[in-house]
């Protein structure tokens, strides 16, 4: 299934990691896809694309404006990128801090097209407002959401507080957030015992928001002493080796590791923790059969991790990680099923060939 127009997207930035999304979302287009993008501020450590080989790519011009929740951008060049694309069908961040925003669904709207918001969904505000905070958030929601013809949300959750903004539940799509393809390999066959002992894989950039510090702590509570590997680089990585060397000597620091490196040791590993926010590599753990430990986050982790397959732990928790891992190592039959349980969800429902069927299947939808 195919979207036959020419289709338009915006981003207020493309990581690196989001460019296959786009380059395999262009391939079904039948009249091609550009993508409008600007560069993030320094501080937020994301590691852009330069290029898409696909897709045509448009590099605009983000002007930031104030700084925490207060944060605004604007993309200079938007209606000049519509005008040059003059595209059937264009999808927006739906996110109501991008100022910009309007001036494009306008554009479109003047000429009859359609105008798709794709997001995270609408959090409520945290801590709990008062009534009045409360209801100016819902207004605005209401009134920013209501621009847009249909809805694509990264989790059910997402789709679930866009609903209760009001928005049709049937023009909401839910797009699983996927970075890794359906697997083109079998899972692979682990033994029935942990041998010598268990083994613990971290994958991802060495920063405070992992919280490595607490998988280090945590490992040194486990009864079996797990082998525990950490592949990845970053600022926190000299910090997290002095600990290591006070807290759990036996840690082995990797370094960065990318594509067919990492495959040797995500077939070694017996179970994945993530203990922090973020967690890209979650879905490539997955795809190598292992049971997985994360932190619950903005719900994209919700439908990836089930019962099934893992457990969702509450962020800062030591304590409630400390009892995970030892509940996952316990029971060695278990961890091997659960292993099993997360390949058949990253083959058969979340990877980035059903996460593009939904974004054309909503295209399609509205034209």
């Amino acid at each position: 299934m195919n979207f036959p127009g020419r289709l338009a997207v915006q981003q207020r930035v493309l990581p690196n990691y989001r460019a296959p999304f786009f380059e395999l979302l262009a391939s079904s287009c039948g009249e091609g896809l550009t993508l409008f993008t600007g560069l993030p501020r320094p501080a937020e450590g994301i590691t852009p694309a330069n290029k898409l080989q696909i897709a045509n790519y448009k590099l605009g011009k983000n002007i930031h404006l104030f700084r925490g929740p207060l944060y605004l951008c604007y993309q200079r060049g938007v209606v000049n990128w519509l005008n040059e694309w003059n595209p059937d069908a264009l999808i927006v961040e739906a996110n109501p801090r991008c100022i910009s925003t309007p001036s494009a669904v306008k554009w479109m709207r003047a000429r009859g097209r359609k105008v798709i918001g794709w997001g995270l969904g609408a959090p409520p505000l945290t801590p709990t407002p008062l009534p009045l905070g409360e209801g100016l958030r819902v207004r605005g929601w209401s009134r920013f959401l209501n621009q847009f013809d249909a809805l694509i949300a990264y989790s059910q959750r997402g789709a679930d507080e866009y609903a209760a903004l009001g928005f049709p539940r049937e023009k909401i799509f839910v797009a699983h957030n996927s970075v890794s393809p359906r697997p083109a390999f079998p899972p692979p066959i682990r033994p029935s015992t942990f041998g010598l002992r268990p083994c613990i894989l971290f994958v991802g950039r060495l920063q405070a928001r992992k919280r490595v510090d607490s998988l280090l702590r945590a490992c040194a509570e486990m009864d079996s002493t797990p082998r525990l590997i950490i592949i990845g680089d970053g600022p926190e990585r000299a910090n997290l080796e002095s600990l290591a060397q006070q807290v759990y000597p036996s840690a082995e620091f990797i370094g960065a590791k990318h594509g067919a490196e990492l495959k040797p040791y995500f077939t070694e590993a017996d179970l994945f923790v993530l203990p922090g926010t973020g967690g890209l590599a979650v879905q490539e753990a997955m795809s190598y059969s292992l049971p997985v430990i994360v932190a619950k986050g903005d719900g994209t982790q919700d439908d990836l991790v089930r019962e099934g397959n893992g457990w969702q732990i509450p962020p800062d928790d030591f304590d409630a990680l400390v009892a995970t891992m030892k509940n996952a190592l316990s029971d060695i039959t278990r961890l091997r099923k659960m292993g099993n349980e997360s390949y058949r969800i990253v083959a058969e429902e979340i990877n980035l060939d059903k996460m593009v069927e939904v974004f054309v299947r909503a295209l399609n939808s509205i034209n």
